[in-house]
């Protein structure tokens, strides 16, 4: 697909214009025109049939979406550093099947994660924005992804992978050396298909994303925030829960939307130059509504509430840690936590089927 537009941010000033969350999507100096996404996929996918078999897949997507999702450098999230040009890989992995019980399915490579309500594909989600929640998810992970389906209503997936917004192995603990973080998910789907309720956790042995010129987590990059944690040597856990769902009830006739999405997450080990403990949790939690009045108007709307104890997921904005003990580049300490919320409307108008 090909997915262009036109943004305008009010309160965009400057070509340094950007958001406090990991990635500085949406930010537009005043008016712009945007090529938000080429998006090309190439698979060979795996028939219905319980047989060993293989297959894969490779998304590449093109445009200012792909330099959001790029793993950058410092500074890289402002709108002057930022073009149509950006190649991103999403996804580019080997499916595996073994024929066992009802199928045992296998991703090796690079995948998209199973965490979070929204995608990376904005026309696949109801807003063209992305939500709150969604800026602080895991995207996509490196690493092997197993998953199996029990009967009509009941999956799971399992997985061992590098570390969230990485294709290197960068869950990296200086006390114990190398890293992983794992996956598991548990799907139910009700009876009829018309509501769905996933739940998905993560558990890193380290700072997702830690390097000494990225972040301190895998809710930020080096772009929104420098490794700023005694300059990344931390040894640390990360636990990230989400569960999201959707309902389409049978007597709106295939017309009303309602979903919700929510995380919990928890970053927490010591400082390998200070005393005190690190400890960082965000929570969030938000409502979508779809509304399809005719075969081409629709509106959709999303509700959020995101919540931290400190700046360590959602933005610049003090320390990461929770004691008073000055940084040198952010001397003032933010230390009551950070709560945003945001409302979003979509006008959706199908002009031509194709």
């Amino acid at each position: 697909y090909v997915d262009a537009g036109y943004s305008y941010n009010f309160t965009g000033q400057n070509n340094h214009s950007m958001v406090s969350t990991r990635y500085a999507t949406d930010t537009a100096q005043r008016g712009d025109f945007n090529l938000y996404a080429v998006k090309i996929a190439l698979e060979k996918a795996l028939t219905s049939e319980n047989k060993a078999q293989a297959g894969f897949r490779a998304d590449v997507m093109i445009g200012e979406d792909a330099s959001y999702f790029i793993n950058r450098s410092p500074n890289a999230g402002y709108n002057t550093n930022n073009n149509s040009n950006s190649l991103f890989l999403e996804q580019a992995y080997a499916s595996i099947r073994a024929p066992v019980g009802n199928g045992w399915d296998f991703k090796v490579g690079k995948f998209v994660s199973p965490l979070g309500y929204e995608v990376i594909e904005r026309p696949a989600n109801m807003n063209i924005t992305y939500g709150m929640l969604f800026n602080v998810m895991p995207l996509y992970y490196t690493g092997v992804l197993s998953s199996y389906k029990f009967d009509d209503y009941l999956d799971g997936k399992l997985g061992v992978v590098n570390g969230s917004n990485s294709d290197n192995n960068t869950t990296l603990n200086p006390n114990s050396g190398d890293g992983c973080a794992l996956l598991a998910s548990v799907n139910v789907t009700a009876p009829g298909g018309n509501a769905t309720w996933s739940n998905n956790f993560q558990y890193s042995t380290g700072y997702d994303n830690n390097t000494a010129t990225g972040s301190s987590n895998s809710s930020l990059t080096s772009s929104s925030q420098p490794a700023r944690a005694n300059n990344g040597n931390i040894s640390a856990y990360m636990l990230v829960y989400n569960s999201w769902g959707n309902w389409a009830p049978k007597f709106a006739d295939d017309k009303l939307l309602l979903a919700f999405n929510t995380v919990f997450g928890n970053l927490s080990g010591v400082a390998e130059s200070q005393t005190s403990n690190i400890n960082t949790h965000w929570y969030g939690a938000g409502a979508y509504a779809k509304y399809q009045f005719n075969d081409w108007f629709s509106l959709c709307s999303r509700g959020e509430y995101l919540g931290s104890n400190n700046d360590g997921v959602i933005g610049y904005i003090g320390a990461s840690t929770t004691t008073n003990t000055p940084e040198n580049n952010n001397p003032t300490r933010h230390v009551t936590g950070v709560n945003l919320w945001e409302y979003t409307l979509t006008a959706g108008f199908n002009v031509i089927d194709n």
